[in-house]
């Protein structure tokens, strides 16, 4: 699958500690291949049609949406903050 990202998951990306941004890397470059892979640990959020997240680690996680054959990156960062407004 095809995967762009939305301005708002571009700021966001770019607060992020290095270190975490090279984990969020590597899990979009296992989303475009899989995004139902084991290790991103994908499921819908309640309550948002059509927004999944993915976890970076225990503490980070990003979202997406499927729209046709493309993967649109949401917002990435703690997973508290981003589960508030996916």
């Amino acid at each position: 699958m095809k995967i762009k990202a939305y301005v708002r998951f571009e700021r966001c990306y770019q607060d992020l500690p290095k270190s975490i941004q090279k984990k969020v890397d590597m899990q979009i470059k296992i989303l475009a291949n899989d995004f139902r892979h084991p290790s991103l640990h994908t499921k819908k959020i309640k309550g948002s049609e059509g927004i999944w997240e993915v976890r970076v680690d225990i503490f980070y996680r990003l979202t997406f949406e499927i729209i046709e054959d493309t993967i649109f990156l949401r917002v990435v960062g703690n997973h508290d903050e981003v589960l508030k407004s996916p």
